[in-house]
């Protein structure tokens, strides 16, 4: 059965249609972009517009083959200054789609992933869903085993407890529920929990769709030290900014979870206190330049 989590939803209703369907894809210099594209082409719910949002950097022979072998998808390239928080931050103006769907350019999708995804939504059910990850390949090396047993664990474990776990990519959402909450640019990295938890504090509700599934391709992550600092620096620290700005540090840390096994896990535990500080510092001085701001209760 699916696993819903929130409150009575305020922009969806029984009988809702999603209407038309953007699918946005962050990406700066990825070629994995053109099989992430090519398996859009291969939907059979066809989305209404296809927005790769890019930055000033990225190549624009990328973007020229894209147009090139994927004439019959609505594509619309777009360059947004900064990180992929800030691209899709500053396309939330320019959607004129009713639902918007976030597709990471290192997925692919089944033909029948579109449809599934979509359909809590378009059944009023929900304001937002999302589905899990599968390897694209039998895992290869430490890096690619641990991350495949990770993302197993998210949507097998927490998700379950709460939707608020469901990363970004792989999800979709009402535009207009989007344009209401926005990303914030200040926790980049973590802009999916924090979105997700301000989404349900304000009785909005999300749907885990189990068969919504998208492979998932790691083969880039083969060297360990630029791992670690990326988890260091693109997720921990930025979490737990998150869970300070939310008021749910305390109870992440009552948590009780089951130990993901594999030797990384070790590594991947001794990132955390050192990025806890570093959140709280950022957060004590985010409260200093805005001295009206307290801490969520």
């Amino acid at each position: 059965m699916p696993r819903v989590a929130g409150q009575t939803p305020r922009t969806g209703r029984r009988g809702a249609t999603v209407g038309t369907i953007c699918v946005e894809l962050a990406v700066f210099d990825d070629p994995r972009l053109l099989n992430a594209l090519a398996s859009l082409d291969r939907q059979s719910r066809r989305p209404d517009l296809v927005l790769v949002a890019g930055s000033p950097a990225s190549p624009q022979e990328l973007f020229a083959e894209a147009q090139r072998r994927f004439p019959g998808l609505p594509i619309r390239l777009e360059r947004f200054p900064g990180r992929a928080v800030d691209a899709r931050e500053g396309s939330l103006s320019t959607i004129p789609s009713d639902t918007t769907v976030f597709l990471d350019s290192d997925e692919v999708a089944p033909p029948e992933w579109l449809a599934r995804l979509v359909a809590p939504l378009e059944a009023g059910r929900a304001d937002f869903s999302g589905g899990p990850t599968r390897p694209l390949r039998p895992p290869v090396g430490a890096i690619e085993e641990y991350v495949a047993l990770l993302e197993r664990s998210i949507y097998e474990d927490l998700v379950g407890r709460s939707v608020t776990y469901l990363p970004l990519q792989n999800t979709a959402w009402r535009t207009a529920l989007l344009q209401t909450l926005h990303f914030d640019p200040s926790i980049p990295g973590a802009e999916d929990y924090d979105l997700e938890v301000r989404a349900v504090h304000a009785g909005h509700r999300g749907e885990f769709v189990p068969d919504a599934w998208v492979y998932h391709d790691k083969s880039d992550e083969t060297d360990l030290f630029r791992w670690a600092s990326r988890r260091y620096r693109l997720y921990h620290v930025p979490m737990a900014m998150s869970l300070l700005k939310n008021g749910e540090l305390s109870g992440r840390l009552r948590e009780r979870r089951r130990p993901v096994r594999h030797p990384l896990r070790y590594l991947d535990a001794l990132l955390k206190p050192p990025a806890l500080v570093s959140a709280l510092i950022r957060e004590r001085r985010r409260r200093d330049r805005a001295p009206g701001l307290r801490p969520a209760a």
